[in-house]
């Protein structure tokens, strides 16, 4: 039954400005019912049947559409009498055939009048048809239309994004490029600064080594002199010694007979005065000597602390050096990698 129904909705026509008589529903074919085989417990309601009476169609999306269909109000279908029996109990011969053909014309004309109204709708079908592939391609051109106007647009953003990216690139790579010369120029000018930097102090190394050598020459000859010095004093202290031992020998022999009795009384005396003298003559001995041995020490500590110096120094421009040849081994490794 439903299939009849859609069936008899698409024959219509698909336009909304003509509706097309639809058929009585005492011509559609229904499909047989099967009568129940017991006495039914409830009462069966009326049988309900719906005509169509409008579809509409919709493109839903690209390629597809949607049918929608509406459903007249429901009609109750009375069920159909029995005709009387007529009371006469044979017909002619006559009335049959004038019945038969009363018949015969019915149908014929019925079925001109089918096929009137499918060949009506089959034109309004072929007509909307038409109407639906005309739509369709002329969507079709308009969309192909826009699709190609749209790609030429993305094409021409596409290229004009393509010419920025490679401005953009090209003023970077000759950015990097100034980069590079400045950086390569300061390094030239660093490397230059520190080879002047490293040859000055250089030959101030060799002026304060030659100085500081000509300092130790002139203590060398410092303490030579006062070593020449002490030497001279102890020689004349000496002398001076000997000669008032002397000067005292002879003042004691020339008053060794006038003051005989004297020296006895002072004998004691005279040998606390040599035990004196002696004493003081060996406390100055002493002190000379203990004073050169000092100053012998603190010229050797001094000399010893310039040597250190001196060797701290040649360090300290050997760590500059090595440290120079490592930093231009680096910036040779950096410029290989970069150009490689």
């Amino acid at each position: 039954m439903l299939i009849g129904l859609v069936r008899d909705s698409v024959m219509q026509c698909f336009c909304h400005s003509c509706r097309a008589p639809v058929l009585p529903a005492a011509h559609r074919r229904s499909a047989p019912v099967k009568k129940p085989l017991g006495k039914p417990r409830t009462k069966q309601p009326k049988k309900v049947k719906f005509i169509t009476t409008e579809i509409r169609c919709q493109e839903m999306s690209k390629g597809g559409l949607a049918y929608e269909v509406i459903l007249a109000e429901p009609i109750g279908v009375p069920v159909p009498r029995r005709a009387d029996s007529p009371t006469e109990k044979t017909a002619s011969v006559e009335e049959i055939q004038e019945k038969l053909k009363a018949a015969e014309e019915r149908r014929r004309s019925l079925e001109a009048s089918k096929m009137a109204a499918i060949a009506s709708k089959m034109a309004k079908i072929e007509e909307a048809s038409r109407i639906r592939s005309e739509q369709t391609n002329n969507f079709i051109s308009t969309t192909k239309e826009a699709l190609d106007a749209k790609m030429e647009n993305h094409e021409e953003k596409r290229e004009a994004y393509i010419n920025e990216l490679r401005a953009r690139l090209k003023d970077h790579l000759e950015g990097v490029e100034k980069t590079r010369l400045t950086l390569e120029q300061q390094t030239a000018e660093v490397y230059k600064a520190i080879e002047e930097k490293m040859t000055t102090a250089a030959d101030k190394r060799d002026e304060n080594i030659k100085k500081m050598l000509e300092r130790l020459r002139e203590h060398e000859e410092q303490v030579r002199k006062v070593r020449a010095g002490n030497q001279e004093r102890f020689q004349q202290l000496e002398s001076a010694i000997q000669d008032k031992l002397q000067q005292a020998a002879d003042r004691r022999l020339m008053l060794e007979a006038e003051q005989k009795e004297k020296l006895r009384n002072h004998n004691n005396k005279l040998a606390e005065v040599r035990s004196v003298i002696t004493a003081k003559m060996e406390e100055i001995t002493k002190d000379i000597e203990t004073k050169l041995t000092a100053a012998e020490q603190n010229r050797e500590k001094v000399i010893q602390k310039k040597l250190d110096f001196v060797k701290k120094e040649e360090r300290r421009a050997e760590l500059v050096r090595q440290n120079k040849s490592a930093r231009a081994e680096c910036d040779t490794a950096a410029v290989d990698g970069a150009s490689g």
